[in-house]
C-alpha cells in the first residue's frame, strides 16, 4: 500500500476543472489548450495491444467528441471563448507500458490477487501543444490513465478544451480494494443496468463489484446442477441470471478494470432454497418473522446436517466457479440462533454429533471454505465469523466490517485482512425510513442518510496502529435493495459512492468543501454519459463554487 498523500494541498486547485478521485501528484498550470479535430490516441509504446485495452482507447476519444461538458461557472465558459479560441491544439496522446512489463489485457489484471494489481501511471500533457504522453508499468494502469485524462476537457461551442495546461500528473491508489456492493434478491436489477453501474464505477476508479446476487427473498442466479433453486426461487423466469448473463456482465466489468466477487450468504439468508429443498432449510417463513430473522421471510441452513453441508459446498463450488474471481464471499451474517434451537431437525443432528451450535458452525465453515480452496478462491466472511462465533478462519479471509465502523480494532486485533463496508458510513440505503409494513413511525434501522461528506470523512485507519493499518485493504459503499429497483438505482448510487472512490484511492483528509465542486462535475459528467444522478446542491450554487457554503 501506499504512504498516504497530503491531501490538503492536492486539493488546493481550480475547483471547477479538477479529476475524480484527486491524483497523488497534481500539478496543472493556467495555459488554455485545446484537442485538435483529428486528435488521436496512439499506442506507439505499446506492442500487441490487447483487445480490451484498444476498445478503452475507443471508448475515451468517443467520450471526448461526445461529453460536451461545459464548465460548472455561471457563464458556463463564455468569458473564456476568445482564449479557447486562440489556444494551442494538442494532437495526439502516446500511449506506453514498461519495456520489461509483460503486455497483458486489462481483463487479466483487473482478477489478480487484490494485493498484486498494478494500477499505478503518470501523465504529462505540454502546454505548447506538443504530444501527450501517459506511461504505465501495466495495461490496467493506462487504462485508469485514460480515465483521468478523458476528465480534463470541457466543451464550448464544439471546441473541446482545457484551461489548465500543463498537466503533470503520478498517480497510484492509497488502497487496492475500493468497491461497490449491489444486492439483486431483494429487487431484481437486469443485466443493462448492472453494466451502466460498472461503467460509472470505471469512470471513478471503483475496481470491485461486490455482488451479493442471492438472498432469502429471491434466488436469481442459475447454478450449473442446482437450476431449481432459481425456476423455484427467482421471482419470474426472466428475473434470472443465466451463466451467459454472469460471463457477459463479469467480460463486461474486467474490461473496465472491475472485479466480480460474488456471494453466496450461509448458513443465514437462505430461506428461498426451501422452494426447492425444503429439507435442507430451518424455519421456513416461520412467523412471526422478527423472533427468527433480522427480516422477512425466516429460513436459513441446517448448518448441522451433514447432507445439508455437502449440498452447501457443492452450491457454493459450483457458484463459485462462474466466477474467475479469486475472491469469493459466503457471508455469514445475521445467524438466528432461535430459529435453530426451535428446529427439531437441528437439535436432533446436533444431539446425535455430540456437538454445540458453535462447533456445528465451524464445521459446516471448514467444509465451504474447504470447497472454495480446491478450485483456487480465497474466502470473504462478513464481521460475525470473526467477533460472534467460535469458528476457524484461514489466515488469508477478508472481512468486511458492516455493523460499526466501532468494530474494525476488533476485527485487526484478530490479524485479518479487512475491508471497510460499515452501515455507520457507506450504507447506501439509509435513511428512507422503514420498510415492513404495519410500522406508521418506522425509521430504517441505520438511519440518518448517509451523505457523500459523511463517507468522505472516514479514515480508514483510525484507532489502529500502523502493523494493524497495514491490515486494510480499502472499502466500499453498498447498496441493499429492500427499497431500491431499476427506477432510482443511479440516483441512490450516484454520485454518492464516488466519495468513497477518492477515499480509498486517493487516502483519507479531503477537505469537503474543496472537493464539492469537483464531485459536481462528476455527477454532471455522469449525466452527460446517460447515468441519472441526484443533484447535490441547486444548480445555482453548482455552477458558484463555495457560494453556498454555510461560511460564505
Amino acid at each position: 500500500m501506499l504512504p498516504f498523500i497530503a491531501i490538503s494541498v492536492l486539493l488546493a486547485i481550480t475547483p471547477a476543472y479538477a479529476v475524480w478521485p484527486i491524483p497523488r501528484q497534481y500539478n496543472v498550470g493556467s495555459t488554455p489548450l485545446r484537442l485538435s479535430s483529428s486528435f488521436s490516441i496512439k499506442l506507439s509504446g505499446v506492442h500487441n495491444a490487447p483487445k480490451d485495452l484498444l476498445d478503452a482507447v475507443a471508448r475515451t476519444t468517443a467520450y471526448l467528441r461526445t461529453d460536451k461538458l461545459q464548465a460548472l461557472v455561471p457563464d458556463r465558459g463564455a468569458s473564456s471563448a476568445k482564449a479557447i479560441r486562440s489556444a494551442k491544439t494538442l494532437n495526439s496522446l502516446s500511449l506506453s507500458i514498461s519495456t520489461n512489463a509483460k503486455v497483458r489485457s486489462i481483463s487479466d489484471e483487473a482478477i489478480e490477487n487484490i494485493e498484486s494489481r498494478v494500477e499505478g501511471y503518470t501523465l504529462t500533457i505540454p502546454a505548447d501543444g506538443s504530444g501527450a504522453i501517459l506511461k504505465a508499468n501495466s495495461t490496467l494502469g493506462l487504462f485508469r490513465g485514460l480515465t483521468t485524462f478523458g476528465q480534463l476537457w470541457y466543451d464550448w461551442d464544439g471546441t473541446t478544451y482545457s484551461l489548465e495546461a500543463p498537466f503533470d500528473i503520478v498517480d497510484a491508489p492509497a488502497y487496492p480494494y475500493r468497491g461497490l456492493m449491489l444486492d439483486t434478491a431483494r429487487n431484481y436489477f437486469p443485466v443493462s443496468d448492472i453494466k451502466r453501474t460498472l461503467d460509472a464505477m470505471s469512470w471513478v476508479k471503483i475496481n470491485t463489484l461486490h455482488w451479493h446476487v442471492v438472498d432469502s427473498q429471491s434466488f436469481p442466479l442459475v447454478v450449473p446442477g442446482f437450476q431449481e433453486l432459481s425456476s423455484k426461487g427467482a421471482y419470474s423466469a426472466s428475473s434470472v441470471y443465466t451463466p451467459a448473463d454472469v460471463k457477459e456482465i463479469v467480460q463486461y466489468a474486467a474490461a473496465r478494470g472491475i472485479d466480480v466477487m460474488a456471494e453466496i450468504d450461509t448458513p443465514g439468508h437462505t430461506s428461498i432454497i426451501a422452494k426447492a429443498h425444503p429439507e435442507h432449510i430451518a424455519c421456513f417463513e416461520a412467523s412471526p418473522w422478527a423472533q427468527f430473522a433480522n427480516e422477512p421471510p425466516a429460513g436459513q441452513l441446517r448448518l448441522a446436517s451433514p447432507d445439508t453441508t455437502k449440498f452447501t459446498s457443492a452450491l457454493i463450488k459450483s457458484a463459485a466457479s462462474l466466477f474467475p474471481s479469486k475472491l469469493f464471499s459466503t457471508g455469514g451474517d445475521e445467524l438466528n440462533a432461535n430459529c435453530y434451537a426451535k428446529d427439531a431437525a437441528t437439535q436432533k443432528d446436533l444431539a446425535s454429533q455430540g456437538k454445540t451450535l458453535e462447533q456445528a458452525l465451524d464445521t459446516f465453515t471448514q467444509a465451504t471454505h474447504g470447497a472454495l480452496k480446491e478450485i483456487g478462491k480465497r474466502a470473504v466472511v462478513w464481521e460475525e465469523m470473526v467477533l460472534e462465533h467460535q469458528v476457524k478462519l484461514a489466515n488469508d479471509t477478508l472481512i468486511l466490517v458492516w455493523i460499526s465502523s466501532d468494530h474494525v480494532q476488533a476485527v485487526a486485533e484478530k490479524g485479518f485482512k479487512l475491508i471497510h463496508a460499515a452501515s455507520d458510513f457507506f450504507y447506501l440505503d439509509c435513511g428512507g425510513g422503514g420498510w415492513v409494513g404495519q410500522n406508521v413511525l418506522g425509521n430504517s434501522w441505520c438511519d440518518p442518510f448517509k451523505t457523500w461528506q459523511k463517507a468522505y470523512s472516514f479514515n480508514p485507519v483510525a484507532n489502529l496502529t500502523a502493523e494493524q493499518s497495514a491490515l486494510v485493504l480499502g472499502g466500499q459503499h453498498l447498496l441493499w435493495t429492500e427499497q431500491s429497483s431499476p427506477h432510482n438505482m443511479d440516483p441512490v448510487i450516484w454520485p454518492r459512492a464516488a466519495s468513497s472512490a477518492e477515499l480509498f484511492w486517493s487516502g483519507p483528509g479531503g477537505d469537503v468543501g474543496k472537493a464539492l465542486p469537483r464531485l459536481h462535475d462528476v455527477s454532471f459528467r455522469f449525466n452527460q454519459r446517460g447515468v441519472k444522478t441526484i443533484a447535490l446542491q441547486p444548480l445555482w450554487c453548482a455552477l458558484r463554487a463555495g457560494a453556498c457554503d454555510l461560511d460564505a
